[in-house]
């Protein structure tokens, strides 16, 4: 399952961006999971799974990434 790091939050109007592995990605907050979107901060990582939104690829099933230490 692809992560990457919240590379920007726009909170007002329920999306951000990841940074990916190849390039930035598109999420909205309907796809989060097991969080609420407004507890994202940028920097965070996520795990998500690449789907096709109306505009190109987009993150779907979004959750923060287990951190192990």
């Amino acid at each position: 399952m692809p992560q990457g790091r919240i590379k920007k939050l726009v909170a007002d109007r329920g999306f951000g961006f990841v940074e990916g592995d190849r390039r930035d990605i598109f999420f909205h907050h309907s796809d989060v999971e097991g969080v609420s979107f407004d507890e994202l901060q940028e920097g965070q990582v996520l795990e998500y799974e690449v789907g096709q939104g109306p505009k190109g690829p987009r993150a779907t099933n979004v959750r923060l990434a287990v951190q192990t230490t």
